[in-house]
């Protein structure tokens, strides 16, 4: 097909859809002939995909139509359908998709983290490199559980914090070093300390401490780590898709469990700030972490699991995604 030929055509119906949808108020005639020259347009759209996919061409069409279609239908305003389907439904589906990846995350984080804390504990000069021996009996005798305070400012900056490092890290997926960057220091951080812990005799401080909030707080780390790099494996191998429509469609999908950390974080900020630090018995300090993670796992693995069999993925439908060209192969 001759593009330039056919945009000659058909350029007059283009010109007078945009001078329709510009216009602030239509008559009835005017309305009857926004809606034909939407369907026709729309048909001249589907043409040059097929046959001359031009993508500035696509660009403009795609773009005249989706004002079209907000002058005839109305902007779309989200409703608490629209909000529920998102948390119970599309959030899910892209934590379950990536379950396998958060798995692979978790035992390479947890080799990491007890490697270095065998090697603190163990040998003299690493845990030298942990500080003087005041400083570490300061940090073991007080600092360490000091630092966890009871109130609701601590539980908000600990939720801030937290969620910002998740965000970071989903949001430099496409480097594909900054997730491993991030869980790389976070799990030598973890394991130095519990190894330091454990050579002054205190192993069953560090863990009654951090189990509590750590269950639910590592694993939505996990998660978002899992979450960058399936962003950066799509850019590396995008399958049949190009690879800027595979890092898109990854992107927008993955980029939810943003929005799901947000929730499990807060969770585990609340735990952290009111029960880690108080003075119940320990083993309900556990219980409370083991519950919190049990609700995070169940909502993603029984609703996601449930979404993604229904065809979700956690994308946004066609109609807020945008048009894609089509591509042979």
């Amino acid at each position: 097909m001759d593009l330039d030929a056919f945009s000659t055509v058909h350029g007059p119906e283009w010109r007078r859809l945009e001078e329709l949808v510009r216009r602030r108020r239509l008559d009835g005639a005017e309305a009857d002939e926004m809606v034909r020259l939407y369907q026709a347009v729309a048909t001249h759209l589907s043409t040059v995909r097929s046959a001359a996919p031009d993508p500035v061409t696509v660009a403009r069409l795609s773009d005249l139509l989706a004002r079209a279609r907000t002058r005839i239908a109305g902007a779309h305003e989200p409703g608490w359908s629209d909000v529920t389907r998102f948390v119970a439904v599309t959030v899910p589906a892209a934590l379950y998709r990536i379950r396998w990846w958060t798995l692979a995350v978790t035992l390479a984080f947890l080799a990491v983290a007890v490697v270095v804390g065998v090697r603190v504990a163990t040998d003299p000069e690493a845990l030298a490199a942990m500080g003087t021996p005041s400083e570490q009996e300061q940090y073991v005798r007080h600092a360490f559980a000091s630092y966890y305070d009871p109130k609701l400012s601590f539980a908000a900056v600990v939720w801030t914090n937290n969620a910002w490092i998740a965000a970071q890290t989903i949001a430099l997926g496409i480097t594909g070093i900054g997730p491993v960057w991030v869980l790389l220091n976070n799990a030598v951080a973890i394991g130095g300390i519990g190894g330091m812990m454990a050579a002054h005799g205190e192993l069953g401080l560090f863990l009654t401490l951090i189990t509590p909030h750590g269950l639910l707080e590592l694993t939505a780390i996990f998660v978002a780590g899992a979450a960058g790099l399936r962003i950066f494996w799509a850019w590396v191998s995008p399958g049949p898709r190009r690879r800027a429509d595979a890092l898109a469609t990854e992107g927008r999908a993955l980029f939810t469990v943003v929005v799901g950390l947000v929730g499990a974080l807060a969770l585990s900020g609340l735990v952290e700030g009111f029960v880690t630090g108080s003075s119940l018995p320990w083993w309900v300090k556990i219980v409370v972490g083991a519950l919190a993670l049990a609700v995070f796992l169940a909502y993603f693995l029984v609703l996601g699991r449930r979404a993604v069999r229904a065809g979700e993925t956690g994308d946004l439908d066609a109609d807020r995604a945008g048009a894609v060209l089509p591509t042979a192969g």
